[in-house]
């Protein structure tokens, strides 16, 4: 055969796939009826908590369980991975065919964040009901969201690629969700936090993202160099999870 008649080799786009990727793991994520119902179980029971208890910080909660809900498509993220590629050994075929690695990854970080969309709109209305917000605030929680997610969809992702099995992920994963999640000011105001280490405790992205929100909204007041601290950390740390996620879904595609 002339070798000048042979087929030329198909490029990739660095995304090929993506948008076929987003729409089949959508399909799968919306067959979780029940856990897309229950996702919100944390966030509610911290409001009915605080409603009853606490009724002054309810504006707080109120904004940290529109933030918190963005942070647990990670561990949705991580699961869901972890569970492609141990017991499904589905992975394989995802990287055999011409998707490329970064669109497995997002595409399925997206379609998970497009299936459990709803509670994070809810909770979004309530708290601009709620808790009035000016457009600038609205701007604010939207950029917020936004790099909660790029940050905690790489680092879920990410987590999943370190373990062989699933019974060794739950414990750090549950251990990394509460640490970041839960344990820092973002169900309650960042005053009430030890005096000492609030600058620290803005340097995590959920607490930092909150107390950004809190401050455009104006139920927090920040020393400039605060916001700024808090912010700068956000998108670092939202470029770095992303481009540490990247690595790993190119890393993890050649060990198929």
């Amino acid at each position: 055969m002339n070798s000048d008649l042979a087929l030329p080799a198909v490029s990739r786009s660095r995304w090929t796939g993506l948008g076929a990727f987003i729409g089949t793991e959508l399909r799968v994520q919306l067959h979780e009826v029940l856990s897309i119902a229950t996702s919100v179980i944390v966030q509610a029971v911290f409001l009915v908590f605080v409603a009853v208890l606490a009724r002054e910080y309810l504006s707080y909660t109120l904004l940290g369980a529109v933030v918190f809900s963005t942070f647990q498509i990670g561990q949705r993220v991580q699961n869901e991975s972890a569970w492609i590629r141990i017991d499904h050994k589905l992975h394989q075929l995802y990287h055999a065919s011409p998707m490329t690695p970064e669109a497995y990854f997002l595409g399925m970080s997206v379609g998970i964040l497009l299936a459990y969309c709803l509670p994070i709109v809810v909770l979004f209305t309530a708290s601009a009901i709620l808790v009035p917000l000016t457009v600038p605030a609205a701007l604010v929680l939207v950029a917020v969201l936004g790099a909660e997610f790029v940050f905690t969809a790489s680092v879920g992702y990410m987590i999943s690629t370190w373990f062989q099995n699933m019974r060794s992920i739950w414990p750090y994963s549950t251990l990394f969700f509460n640490f970041f999640g839960v344990l820092p000011p973002v169900f309650y105001p960042l005053y009430l936090f030890p005096q000492a280490l609030q600058p620290w405790v803005l340097l995590l992205p959920t607490a930092g993202g909150t107390a950004l929100v809190e401050e455009a909204r104006g139920l927090l007041s920040l020393p400039t160099a605060w916001v700024v601290l808090a912010a700068v950390a956000l998108v670092v740390a939202a470029i770095l999870a992303f481009v540490g996620a990247v690595y790993w879904a190119r890393r993890i595609s050649r060990e198929r």
